[in-house]
């Protein structure tokens, strides 16, 4: 394990492989971190195939520096971002989970040459209207009165302050259209109840390109990490190497 430092004199953790080209960076999702088991399902794949491989925890997140409540998208964008620039080499495999998703498009947009292909794991990117319209009226006032909330959803409990919502309306991607002629795999479990099935069309109908694909998995839900959901993510990381 290692830690880049960034301009601001902030650690960012993460761990890497050296391998082949394209490299793979996987991005983890909303208050997770880089231990889970998909990301290391995915860089048991990469070692395999002797590619290059990174891991790593946006600030707020892990062992990164700083607490969750004082970091936006943008800063999170900017993680990947200080990632793809100074510790990945040459081309990258995008895999993002969750809100990783909506990272991996940011970062597509902002460093397209570098990007070979992406890879989204019930990607959500723009969740922030969906989840500012969920909150209930008392949370929104006492959002918009004291400028934070404490929100608890699936067990994690968490502070949530206004300047997360403001900076997320910023950073959408699907509110005009996004050209991409590279290979995109969204794989999405119907069985998710986080990031609702319809989300990987309302992506690609804002994504032209002629590399996508969806692939629903009836039994699998939000975390898709059972034995036959890694399967499908190694075997899409597979076929988005071969066509870049």
């Amino acid at each position: 394990m290692a830690y880049f430092i960034n301009k601001k004199k902030e650690k960012i953790h993460y761990k890497s492989l050296k391998g082949k080209s394209p490299g793979i960076i996987f991005i983890h999702g909303l208050n997770s971190d880089m231990s889970g088991q998909k990301a290391i399902s995915v860089e048991k794949y990469a070692k395999k195939n002797k590619l290059h491989f990174i891991r790593f925890e946006c600030r707020g997140h892990g062992k990164s520096s700083g607490k969750f409540e004082d970091f936006t998208i943008s800063d999170w964008k900017k993680d990947l971002i200080d990632v793809i620039d100074n510790i990945a080499k040459g081309p990258q495999i995008l895999v993002g989970s969750s809100m990783g998703g909506w990272l991996m498009f940011l970062a597509a947009k902002a460093r397209s040459s570098r990007i070979a292909g992406m890879v989204g794991l019930a990607a959500a990117p723009d969740y922030i209207d969906g989840f500012y319209n969920d909150l209930s009226n008392k949370k929104k006032e006492e959002l918009n009165k004291k400028g934070f909330i404490k929100y608890s959803s699936y067990g994690f409990s968490y502070l949530v302050k206004k300047k997360y919502i403001i900076d997320g309306r910023k950073n959408k991607i699907l509110n005009k259209e996004f050209k991409w002629n590279k290979p995109l795999i969204l794989i999405q479990g119907l069985k998710d109840n986080v990031v609702k099935s319809d989300i990987p069309e309302k992506i690609v109908k804002k994504v032209k390109g002629n590399q996508i694909q969806i692939k629903l998995l009836k039994n699998s839900d939000h975390r898709l990490s059972e034995p036959f959901d890694l399967k499908v993510i190694n075997e899409s990381i597979a076929s988005a190497i071969k066509k870049s």
